[in-house]
Order: structure tokens, then C-alpha cells, then sequence
């Protein structure tokens, strides 16, 4: 089914309005780190579904990539990324984003953010793919959290930021030029909807994790920020690149908590339930094996073992050690009884980052005038077909810098004006829908269909669920936050499923069991959709 341009029936100049220069939607470090600069130019306002440090940011254990202590490393940094991305990525975002990551990180520190030491030097960590040691982190394995508290602080201190709490963005308004004026959004506290003009509008509203049945993002990691671009007419590239984390805790019961790279980067071996160490029969690089591999070969471990996980052992570090680098790790397994210096730890694969989204240009603005789009939503050309570890909030906070930038030197004095932006949906009742269980078989299809393998038939008869799904969920009227959500989830997943199908080779997080090999010479190119 076609996807609806708006949700709900409104008419702007009936509801009540919020103006503000610059338009952050979402609280990660993107959208935190978007919203810093452009209040250098204007007055900027952060909206955010959740509460203000609620992101897939919060999460992340394993850190930042970058040579701060040795920038004469910077090139093989470039390289390990170029090459991860399997030619996807453009060598020139590439090196813009890595160079430029030194001088925003080290703008941080000087903000208040303690990345650890030793021995007097920024301590590194070395994850998969990495030729050196290069992952800045803080707080052992809270580095998201250590970010996001410093940017938050920062915030606090600035009188040309505001935000609001608890307000779901439910589609972005634009004009007959083309041109976005803001968003409609619905605030949770009071049951109101509300118009918020802007001049300026950026999305930086993170992942779509929550698709998947297995997944580390949290609950609000939805999807919305790219769908409700698609709808408003936004180039999406690459939405088939979805990648999963090898390592996400599996206990039954309990969340899929990411178990960062870094600690197999520090010489945690992977298992199966003969405690037998498999990864060196997969890949030279064993362990530290790009993130798609190392996926891949637990799959195919878990069939040959017969289990419904393999096993990540760290016994042999030591107890002083686990408890110093993975305080996080630590305590989380022992609340499950499991004592990580004595046992091992079950995992398997995640659905973890989404390599795809909104097309942005290198200034972050998009096919939609006034309109940015910065993070995990956005599709700059960084990352290509397969995401280099703890190169995600360097790409974040790089890209967060430039759109904030980039949106505040444009914003205009032109007064603003009655929106005279109005829609009528011709949609049925909502009936009795069970919106909870619509959701867990969608999120059970795209786990078995559209997951870390993918084929034809599979694709395509998840294409034909998603299809029946859409046709009574998609043509109906809702007035609450978990149904606006699975209608963004069911388009993105159709998204995701048909980008997934014509794609015919493997690439990167990609793998296609009926389509093994990579094919340059047919798609070495970029996929492209557009509502």
C-alpha cells in the first residue's frame, strides 16, 4: 500500500504554535551536538519523544574512534573505513569526518567530557576491523552515557537552547515549494498537538532497531525520523544495510544489552556450548573480524552446535581487570547470576545500527529545502555498506556539528506566517486492532526474513505480510503515540525488504544466501527511494 503523506486529518492554523529558528528533532549526540552550534546563530529548540537522555547515544558502550593521541594515524583510520565500506562509502566524506572528529572531540574535552587514561595518554581500545588500537572511551564501557550527561550540561548553560520533553513528532510539514515549515507533533504529557514552525528543521532522531525482535537499541529507536521524511517526499539510500551486532547479551527475560567490540578487542574469545573457539575457522582476524562477519559465523555456529547461542569468554583477563574496563558488563550478567570472571557469557547477534536513511548532502541538507538531517537517520556517505566499530558517534557528533552550522547560517529574518498547511485523511475506524500483536509478528518477520541472511523467497513473501499488514493498519486514523509508531515500522520495513530483494549480491551487512558474491560491475551503487 501506498504510504499515507500525513497520519492524521489537521488543520495548522487551528492548532496552537511553537516558533524557533532551528528545529532539532532527537536527543542523541547528533541532534544535541546540531542544536549547540546553531544557537550560535539563533534561537534553537529540541523536541524529543522520550526524555532528553533517552537515545541509542545513552547506550553505547564501546567509544569514539579516533587517533587524538597519534594523528599521524589518521590515514589508516581513513583506510580501515574505506575498506569496511566495501565501496559504498565516498572517500572524501570519509576523510572529512575523520579529520574534522579531532577537532570536535577535543572541543568536548575542553567542555567537561573525561575520556580515560593511561599512563598519562588517552587509552585506546581496539575493535574489529581496526588496524590500531583507536577507540576513545569513558567510564569503562559508559562512553554514551559519559557523552550525552557532557552535552546535556553543555545545554544547560547556553539561554539560546530550549527543549521539550515527551513530544512525538508525528510528520514534517511542507509546503507547495517543497519546502519544510516545521512539524506536527503530538505532546504526551496533555494530549495536545501542536504546530512547531521553524525555519530550519534537522532530524537526528537515531535508529529503527526496534523492527527487529533482537535488537540493543531502546524502545523508542522506532524508525519515525525516516519515515516521516519518506513521506514528505525525502531521498532514502540504502536501506537494505542493516547492521546487527555480533555480541547482545541472550538471557530470557532480559533486554538485549550490547556487549561492546572492546571487550573482545581485549581478548574476549568467542565459544559454543562445547567451549569450543570457532572464530579462527571463519576469518584471519578471528574475533576482531569485521562486525558482518563475525555475525554470520555465530549464525552458522548456533546451527552446527544446535543451540540458541554461542558463548563469549573472558575468564582468562582476570578479575581486576573485567571489573576495571567492563564495570557496566560486570554488574548487568550479575543481576542474571552470572559471575563473568568465573562464567560464560551467552550471545548472539542483534539488530544494531541502520547504515541507511535520509540522503543528505555534505552540508547535511537534503532533497527538501530547509530540511537536515544528521546521525543514524542520515545516509551521508560515510559509513557505506558496513559500519566500522565506534565510528557511529564520530560520524554523530561531526555531522550534528555541520547541520547545526550549516542550518544556522541560513536561517532568514523573514517574520513567520499563518501555516495554512491542512489535510483530511478518507480513513476507516481504527476498530479493535491489536496494535501489540501486529508489532511482534512484524518484528518476529524482519528477525527471520530481513535479518543477517537474507533470500528471495523469503524476502519476497515477507513483502506480501508486510503488504496485508499495511492495507488495515496504514488506512486508519490513530490518536496515540504506539500506533503512529508501527505505521512508520510497517513502511520502513517494506522499505528495507524491497531494497533488500533487488539487491542481488552480498555486500557488507547485506548477505544474500541465494546471491553469495559481491558484484561490482551491476552494484557497486547506491539504491535509492523516494516517497
Amino acid at each position: 500500500m501506498k504510504a499515507p503523506r500525513y497520519l492524521i486529518s489537521f488543520n495548522a492554523s487551528k492548532l496552537p504554535s511553537v516558533y524557533t529558528d532551528v528545529l532539532v528533532v532527537g536527543s542523541g549526540i547528533a541532534g544535541l551536538r546540531a542544536a549547540i552550534e546553531a544557537s550560535k546563530y539563533g534561537q534553537a529548540l529540541i523536541i524529543t519523544k522520550g526524555i532528553l537522555s533517552e537515545s541509542n547515544t545513552f547506550y553505547a558502550q564501546g567509544g569514539i574512534a579516533s587517533h587524538i593521541n597519534n594523528q599521524h594515524l589518521v590515514y589508516s583510520h581513513i583506510n580501515d573505513t574505506i575498506k569496511n565500506g566495501q565501496g559504498l562509502n565516498d572517500p572524501k566524506m570519509v576523510r572529512k569526518i575523520i579529520t574534522n572528529g579531532i577537532i570536535n572531540i577535543k572541543e568536548m574535552i575542553e567542555w567537561g567530557i573525561k575520556f580515560d587514561r593511561h599512563g598519562g595518554k588517552y587509552h585506546l581500545a581496539h575493535e574489529g576491523g581496526h588496524q590500531y588500537p583507536r577507540i576513545l572511551h569513558a567510564g569503562g564501557d559508559h562512553t554514551g552515557e559519559e557523552v550525552v550527561k557532557s552535552l546535556i550540561n553543555k545545554i544547560n548553560k547556553i539561554d539560546n537552547i530550549a527543549y521539550k520533553e515527551q513530544v512525538f513528532t508525528i510528520d514534517i510539514l511542507t509546503d507547495a515549494h517543497n519546502t519544510c515549515c516545521g512539524v506536527l507533533a503530538y505532546q504526551s504529557g496533555n494530549n495536545n498537538f501542536i504546530i512547531i514552525q521553524a525555519r530550519k528543521t534537522i532530524m537526528a532522531t537515531g535508529g529503527l532497531g526496534q523492527l527487529y525482535r533482537e535488537t540493543t537499541n531502546p524502545e523508542v529507536a522506532t524508525g519515525d525520523g525516516i519515515a516521516m521524511a519518506y513521506r514528505a517526499g525525502a531521498v532514502l539510500q540504502d536501506m537494505e544495510f542493516v547492521q546487527f551486532h555480533p555480541t547482545a547479551l541472550y538471557i530470557a527475560g532480559a533486554a538485549r544489552a550490547l556487549i561492546s567490540e572492546a571487550v573482545r578487542g581485549a581478548g574476549g574469545i568467542l565459544v559454543d556450548k562445547h567451549k569450543k573457539r570457532f572464530m579462527t575457522n571463519y576469518h584471519p582476524q578471528a574475533e576482531l573480524a569485521p562486525r558482518d562477519v563475525v555475525s554470520r559465523s555465530i549464525i552458522n555456529q548456533m546451527r552446527l552446535s544446535n543451540d540458541t547461542s554461542v558463548y563469549l569468554d573472558v575468564t582468562h583477563l582476570g578479575e581486576k581487570k573485567i571489573k576495571k574496563q567492563f564495570p557496566g558488563l560486570y554488574q548487568l550478567c550479575k543481576k542474571f547470576r552470572i559471575d563473568i570472571t568465573h562464567d560464560l557469557i551467552p550471545v548472539r547477534p542483534s539488530a544494531h545500527y541502520m547504515l541507511g536513511g535520509i540522503r543528505t548532502k555534505p552540508d547535511g541538507s537534503t532533497n527538501i529545502n530547509n530540511f537536515f538531517a544528521a546521525g543514524e537517520c542520515a545516509s551521508c556517505n560515510f559509513h557505506g555498506a558496513n559500519r566500522l566499530g565506534s565510528n557511529s558517534l564520530l560520524e554523530s557528533l561531526v555531522m550534528g556539528t555541520v547541520c547545526g552550522k550549516t542550518a544556522g547560517k541560513k536561517i532568514s529574518n523573514k517574520p513567520f506566517g499563518l501555516l495554512k498547511i491542512k489535510h483530511k485523511t478518507a480513513y476507516s475506524e481504527t476498530d479493535s486492532l491489536d496494535m501489540e500483536d501486529i508489532r511482534n509478528a512484524l518484528k518476529s518477520l524482519m528477525t527471520r526474513a530481513v535479518g543477517v541472511e537474507r533470500e528471495e523467497k523469503l524476502l519476497t513473501d515477507s513483502l506480501s505480510k508486510i503488504d496485508f499488514w499495511e492495507s488495515y493498519v496504514l488506512n486508519k486514523e490513530f490518536r496515540e503515540v504506539p500506533a503512529w509508531e508501527l505505521q512508520n515500522m510497517l513502511i520502513l520495513a517494506r522499505l528495507i525488504a524491497q531494497s533488500a530483494l533487488k539487491r542481488t549480491e552480498s555486500r557488507g551487512t547485506h548477505y544474500r544466501t541465494d546471491f553469495p558474491s559481491q558484484n561490482n560491475k551491476q552494484w557497486k551503487k547506491h539504491i535509492i527511494v523516494q516517497g
